[in-house]
């Protein structure tokens, strides 16, 4: 069996960290079975769903270092979803219900003060062809339910079938469906609502295993159902723990809260993303993980927590200075291109410099300090000044070699007697305009004499 999976969200904003994990997790879950991804746009809700946050999303996982083997858009097959009705409807599973939301309310608030479940009754089935034309003369236009599965095979009865299966995250799960209403698939108007064109496409795109968030527990008990009315296999379902902020707050991708679109323009390196929305709520450690498949190696669906998975955001400053710290010029390279660095200085000085680093983007700073000199005018004291104008003077002619800051700093120090912070911090005061920074035995080489020189006080 090729393994295929789908992320599908909805294009009705942009995603965010929460979102990608479900979406890493299919990709990984893919990458180490070399099954194939699907990208599909549940964009049913034609009125809120836009062209713009599909090309959005796509961008994001791409930058992401997803790239889907297919791009579906359910708002181009509702011819299907249409014949997979007129199935249902002839096999008597879905059926035309005229309550209007009120009286569905308030048959809620009856069932509540009997102490029953407040499900629906199933009243609609016993409608006669009388009060249908009666509520169609008045023109109530009907929606339609899924009959939910019964043991008993009489519909009136409460005994319903108990839905289970194996996840592939939590383990053995079990639905009871005498505790769910018969959900609703088709709208008045007859829009759908998310559950038919899911599983619909599910069987006609052989997708083998859905992954996705434990906020969808109760949903694969009736999707398993309309599976198996379908005269289908159900794929393999795995459900993942929820990122929450800190103080346990959902993540909506309607008010952009830790968007990847914001992460990226925040200078947050992608694979600082993946490492915490895969590792986070899992067994495994949360650390910068600087490729996707060393990241495919550590991912393992069934690590992951049955409890929400709480996050600092602070976490991913702190990866990706790990990856900044680590990262290789030749990964660099084009994107300081991009930023002004560049020519045969550009690997040295990113060796140099990388280590200070919070963003990719801050070696630009110390690429004009290397080339301009401190941005603001140091202020020294008159001991500092005096000490400094001596340095500098001790400033060794070209050639130099690799030890020049150490033969310069030994000339310094036994000419003067000063040693440690007295002797090292007015030197890099002077040469950068800032109280720490990278290695100055790797900066100095790069200054060159002249350089150097064009920096005394």
């Amino acid at each position: 069996m090729t393994v295929t999976v789908r992320f599908a969200p909805s294009p009705t904003g942009r995603i965010h960290i929460g979102n990608a994990r479900t979406a890493l997790f299919n990709w990984l879950f893919a990458m180490n079975n070399k099954g194939r991804f699907i990208q599909r746009f549940d964009d049913t809700d034609i009125a809120r769903s836009k062209q713009e946050f599909s090309d959005a999303i796509l961008y994001d996982l791409h930058w992401l270092g997803i790239f889907p083997d297919a791009t579906e858009y359910q708002s181009r097959r509702f011819e299907v979803y249409d014949a997979a009705v007129e199935r249902l409807k002839t096999a008597g599973v879905l059926y035309a219900c005229y309550e209007t939301p009120e009286e569905l309310d308030l048959r809620r608030k009856v069932r509540r003060t009997r102490g029953l479940p407040p499900v629906y009754g199933r009243e609609a089935l016993t409608l006669t062809h009388e009060q249908i034309d009666e509520y169609q003369a008045d023109g109530r236009r009907p929606h339609w339910r899924f009959l939910l599965p019964n043991f008993s095979g009489d519909p009136q009865q409460p005994e319903r079938t108990e839905i289970h299966w194996n996840d592939l995250v939590r383990g053995e799960e079990t639905v009871d469906l005498a505790s769910l209403s018969d959900p609703v698939l088709v709208r008045e108007d007859g829009t759908y609502l998310y559950t038919l064109p899911s599983v619909v496409d599910d069987i006609e795109m052989g997708v083998s295993h859905v992954i996705r968030g434990d906020d969808h527990v109760t949903n694969t008990g009736v999707q398993i159902a309309l599976f198996q009315a379908l005269a289908a296999e159900p794929p393999v379902f795995g459900h993942h723990n929820l990122l929450t902020t800190a103080s346990g707050e959902g993540l909506s991708k309607r008010t952009g809260a830790l968007s990847i679109e914001s992460l990226r323009e925040d200078g947050i390196e992608p694979m600082a993303v993946a490492s915490l929305a895969v590792l986070v709520g899992t067994s495994e450690n949360v650390a910068a993980v600087p490729t996707m498949g060393e990241l495919a190696e550590r991912f393992d669906p069934a690590a992951t927590s049955k409890s929400a998975a709480k996050f600092d955001p602070d976490e991913l400053f702190v990866l990706n200075r790990s990856l900044l710290h680590h990262m290789p010029f030749a990964e660099a390279q084009d994107r300081l291109i991009v930023l002004g660095v560049s020519g045969e200085q550009a690997e040295p000085f990113w060796l140099a410099v990388r280590g200070n680093l919070d963003r990719l983007a801050d070696a630009v700073n110390w690429w004009r300090i290397l080339r301009d000199g401190p941005q603001e005018k140091p202020e020294f004291s008159d001991d500092d000044r005096d000490f400094l104008r001596q340095a500098f003077d001790l400033l060794p002619e070209e050639p130099w070699s690799a030890t020049i800051w150490k033969d310069w700093t030994g000339k310094i120090r036994e000419a003067t007697g000063r040693k440690g912070k007295a002797l090292f911090m007015p030197l890099r005061t002077a040469l950068t305009g800032l109280p720490s920074g990278p290695e100055l035995a790797d900066l100095l080489p790069l200054m060159g004499r002249e350089g150097t020189l064009a920096r005394r006080p």
